[in-house]
């Protein structure tokens, strides 16, 4: 899951080393995502996964382990 939801961020944010993106890798922080590139994200992953991620559940998911966990715990 980990390889899949990094490849989905890396290709949103045009991130050229895959490899930078580890588990506590920030959205925000490390990745320099905006508001609108964390909304494509998540809407990705919701195809992905198919699954539906509530907007107040958004601010939960900063990490690649935040996204991960949530995703699992809904599974």
């Amino acid at each position: 899951m980990f390889e899949k939801v990094r490849e989905i961020i890396a290709e949103q944010l045009s991130v050229d080393d895959i490899d930078s993106i580890t588990p506590e890798t920030n959205l925000l922080e490390d990745l320099n995502a905006d508001s609108l590139d964390a909304v494509e994200i998540i809407m990705n992953i919701e195809e992905e996964f198919d699954m539906k991620i509530p907007d107040e559940d958004i601010d939960q998911v900063r990490t690649i382990n935040d996204i991960i966990s949530y995703i699992e715990a809904r599974a």
